[in-house]
């Protein structure tokens, strides 16, 4: 496993990762485009023998007191092998960096999967947004954390997965690998 910070050399394999997991509601290229351009995140890829498998971004404005993780997705041959979980810390670590406090995220409400990671790495429900994820009319359940515990605090919780928009269960990866 090879994190790095992407570029804009990774867009088209960031696309094809995006369309891929998220087939109903895909970011489109521009929107991507904009995302690894903008000052106030970091995207981070995951490759494997030179090939990007993953994929996660966060918002993180400087000095700001919060901040959001994007998304995060990888390819169905890697899911499982905590890889998403891996990506997450790392976008946390980030935002911790960068002076956040607290992070938030949405993620769909038929991703039980992509919910247990988040759970299992010490966010909480806090509120749902009815019918957000469209075309399919799913809600998105809003998850919050506190980023002042200590960075060692981060070790491996029990198990679980993440996502924000993952269509369905053979989606959704199994042990933290996706979210948005």
């Amino acid at each position: 496993m090879t994190q790095r910070t992407a570029t804009r050399d990774d867009l088209d394999a960031i696309m094809d990762l995006e369309r891929a997991a998220f087939p109903t509601d895909a970011w489109s290229r521009a929107a991507m485009a904009a995302e690894l351009a903008s000052p106030h995140g970091r995207y981070l890829v995951d490759e494997e023998d030179g090939r990007v498998v993953g994929y996660g971004g966060v918002r993180a404005v400087r000095g700001a007191s919060d901040a959001d993780i994007q998304t995060i997705a990888l390819d169905p041959h890697v899911r499982g092998t905590g890889r998403g979980r891996a990506l997450l810390r790392a976008l946390l670590a980030e935002a911790r960096e960068r002076g956040a406090r607290e992070m938030f995220l949405e993620v769909r409400a038929d991703n039980p999967v992509a919910s247990g990671l988040y759970l299992s790495e010490g966010f909480v429900e806090i509120a749902r947004r009815p019918r957000y994820y469209q075309p399919d009319d799913v809600d998105a359940i809003i998850m919050q954390r506190s980023l002042t515990a200590r960075p060692q605090d981060d070790e491996p919780a029990a198990a679980g997965t993440a996502r924000e928009p993952a269509a369905s269960p053979e989606n959704v990866p199994t042990a933290g690998e996706e979210s948005r």
